[in-house]
């Protein structure tokens, strides 16, 4: 039976096969630097748990700040399916400049006081010096990471997510040469740097994405990052509106993280390097699903451009069912080399064994988040930015905070955590595949 839709299954995940490559990169970065401090020789038990929590929190802002890449997606890609990307080239430049003084701000807001924040995540001693030493040089690359996610949504709403794909790899791969160099040494010939060269590895990733991102923007596109005029575009407003709507959702989801941690932190330091290695394999494991989200992301705003319900209702099933069967596989592959990934981390028996208790938890829920992240990466793209913002506060402090705090009490630790943010991501996928059956028979 022929489909009334204006999609192929094949444009789908021609965008998401390469989405989820480019999309792994950060998350990718901060666990190889997991992985490979929690070899190190010595006792690297309090490195394991500051490296992880710092990985964490750099992860959570670049997640809250790439917001800037969803809406310049969105711009784009509706442009894209009016035909009207003229409309939007001065708009270009402009997006990528925010995006550089946003990430030297946070820099200069953040890196001060590092001491200050990790503290509030109850990080103290040790792990609390390792936190401020390794996040002051990570945080260095902020403008480069953000201004690279600004162009890989430019290459996202053109429908194209291949480019940021290549250079994702080129990033990732530059990190593990170099965290092998810099944290391990070369004996004879350069002097073992520990955290530090990690943090030095990471950085020098960070440049490599975004000198590889211009490339492809001055290659393959017509836009540029050369402003001919300062006066602000008319669809400026609207980006920023669209990004204020992200950054104030993605708050909710670091205010989830956040807790998380100080609970993780306040059970111990195993417990907080167990919680480290957990969240940095979720948050990878979310990024490499929300590979098909993208690929909703930059179909789904073009559709909605052309007003093509047909399509749209085809392309949420189709990523639906590709992201709930990759996650699935995905966990069925970790189960069977549980022991094996836990030992890639560390060889803290303790730490291992609360490993061992535990991540079944995160490898089940990896279902329920390729549907949360589908129908979310489909909103994006529609540009339901303050819709999306409502549903996480809502389900944050409906759901994970009271679950959270209930698990706590009871004695739950680990499981309490992570039991709050199984709820959490079930709220949100049932809640936005009803809004989107919702939107798709008003749009009829």
């Amino acid at each position: 039976m022929n489909n009334p839709v204006n999609i192929s299954t094949r444009q789908i995940l021609a965008l998401a096969i390469p989405a989820i490559v480019a999309g792994i990169a950060e998350p990718l970065i901060s666990i190889t630097d997991l992985a490979i401090i929690g070899n190190m020789e010595g006792e690297t038990t309090d490195a394991l748990a500051a490296v992880g929590l710092v990985g964490t929190f750099l992860s959570a802002i670049i997640w809250t700040l790439a917001q800037t890449k969803t809406s310049i997606s969105s711009i784009v890609s509706n442009h894209l399916g009016a035909a009207s990307l003229k409309r939007i080239h001065e708009l270009i430049p402009q997006v990528a400049w925010i995006n550089i003084g946003l990430g030297i701000l946070i820099y200069l807001v953040t890196a001060p006081f590092a001491g200050w924040i990790f503290q509030l995540y109850e990080a103290e001693g040790s792990v609390l010096d390792i936190c401020v030493e390794y996040y002051q040089v990570r945080a260095l690359g902020f403008p480069m990471t953000l201004s690279a996610f600004a162009i890989f949504g430019i290459f996202r709403g053109l429908q194209n997510t291949s480019w940021a794909m290549i250079a994702s790899l080129s990033g990732a791969t530059v990190n593990i040469l170099l965290d092998l160099l810099l944290v391990y040494g070369i004996e004879g010939w350069w002097e073992p740097m520990g955290v530090l060269g990690a943090a030095y590895a990471s950085l020098a990733a960070q440049a490599t994405m975004l000198v590889i991102a211009i490339y492809f923007l001055y290659r393959h596109t017509r836009f540029s990052l050369k402003i001919s005029w300062w006066k602000p575009h008319p669809r400026l407003r609207k980006h920023l509106y669209l990004t204020a709507n992200f950054f104030l959702r993605t708050a909710a989801i670091n205010i989830a993280i956040y807790l998380s941690y100080r609970f993780a932190n306040s059970y111990g330091v195993e417990e907080a390097a167990t919680h480290a290695i957990l969240m940095n394999v979720w948050l990878f494991f979310s990024f490499l699903v929300d590979g098909f989200a993208n690929a909703g992301n930059a179909i789904g705003g073009k559709l909605l451009g052309s007003k093509d319900v047909a399509s749209l209702r085809y392309l949420a099933r189709t990523t639906t069912w590709y992201g709930v069967a990759v996650a699935g596989i995905l966990s069925l592959v970790c189960f069977g080399l549980y022991d094996f990934i836990g030992k890639r981390f560390t060889d803290d028996e303790v730490v291992l064994g609360l490993f061992r208790d535990s991540f079944w938890i995160v490898l089940l829920m990896q279902p329920v988040n390729a549907i949360a992240f589908v129908y979310d990466g489909i909103f994006k793209g529609w540009g339901e930015a303050s819709y999306l913002r409502n549903l996480l506060f809502g389900v944050t402090l409906l759901g994970f905070v009271p679950t959270i705090f209930l698990g706590d009490y009871w004695g739950g630790q680990l499981y309490a955590i992570w039991s709050a943010f199984f709820v959490w991501m079930i709220l949100r996928s049932v809640v936005l595949f009803f809004k989107f059956k919702s939107r798709l028979r008003a749009m009829e």
